[in-house]
């Protein structure tokens, strides 16, 4: 079982490729992206990441992942001196781009329309950085970083497949990286899949979140006493096995309020609710909104200018 596909997946991530941006000098580019995950890798040159306070250097090979929210400012400068340009005006300055940029950089954004309520967002710090000299040459993630920076610049037939799946494929990796090192301080999900016994719980549950599931049989699935999963899962996790799964739960029932058309009573069924009284009461309680004022919300918002639209996602979900 894939738990940080199946994660992405049920929290209805959708990728959209911003593309590669010759930069020339003085020149601040804005990113509204309250909605989004995103990163940027430097291609060549140096520029600087604008995030409240806080002033971020990069250089060639570096990347920058931001965490959902993170409105902020990419720029060729250290200093803001002038107005952010807006997504809309971007193709007016690349067109009239007459000298040589001062950097070049690569940007993809990972949409979650809808606040997911799995764990690992919440863990993701605010901003994460790779620097390229403390990578190295030869890892998988510096060879994808090298493989982008190449297409890009020498783009061929199917660049545009070649691009989308390498950012698939950093952003994975970072991922990958953030869980990995978060597990060595703090309670949450990379604590957990660190632990064997831990780990086969949570892909017992995303295997099959709608199973009646209690800690009995949880337990009996992985070999070890009914106290001492709990205490294991807590130690790791910082939560319960059963709220855990109300997590998973209401995570595919967002999606599935979201991407069919689906009853209540189908939906709770769906993830494992007897009833949708009950579903909707934990639905409401999780979410902050009751399920049907969550679907008539998401049909209102689905011509809104910034939602991606018919885009593959990491895990191979579409938009």
């Amino acid at each position: 079982m894939d738990l940080l596909t199946d994660i992405l997946v049920q929290a209805g991530l959708r990728r959209r490729l911003i593309g590669l941006r010759e930069l020339p000098a003085a020149t601040t580019l804005r990113f509204p992206c309250e909605k989004s995950i995103g990163f940027h890798v430097v291609v060549s040159g140096r520029c600087y990441v604008h995030s409240g306070g806080e002033v971020l250097a990069l250089r060639a090979g570096d990347v920058a992942l931001m965490a959902r929210g993170q409105d902020h400012r990419l720029s060729t400068v250290e200093k803001l001196s002038r107005r952010a340009l807006e997504l809309h005006e971007w193709t007016v300055l690349l067109r009239a781009l007459e000298a040589g940029a001062a950097a070049s950089v690569v940007s993809g954004a990972y949409q979650l329309w809808h606040t997911p309520v799995h764990p690992l967002f919440q863990e993701l710090p605010d901003w994460y950085l790779l620097r390229a000299e403390a990578e190295g040459k030869l890892t998988p993630l510096s060879l994808a970083i090298d493989l982008l920076a190449q297409e890009t610049k020498r783009p061929d037939l199917g660049s545009q497949t070649v691009v989308n799946s390498l950012l698939d494929v950093i952003f994975s990796f970072i991922l990958r990286r953030i869980v990995a090192e978060s597990s060595a301080n703090k309670q949450g999900f990379g604590q957990a899949v660190r632990d064997a016994q831990v780990r086969r719980v949570l892909e017992l549950m995303h295997e099959d979140c709608a199973r009646p599931w209690t800690l009995v049989e949880l337990a009996k699935q992985t070999g070890v006493s009914r106290t001492g999963l709990a205490e294991r899962f807590r130690s790791a996790m910082g939560d319960t096995p059963l709220n855990y799964l109300r997590s998973l739960r209401i995570q595919a029932a967002m999606r599935l309020l979201c991407e069919t058309e689906q009853s209540l009573e189908q939906v709770a069924g769906a993830i494992g609710y007897s009833d949708a009284f009950s579903f909707s009461k934990v639905f409401k309680r999780s979410v902050g909104m009751a399920p049907r004022e969550f679907r008539q919300k998401n049909s209102q918002e689905r011509a809104h200018t910034f939602r991606f639209r018919e885009s593959p996602s990491v895990g191979g979900a579409s938009g």
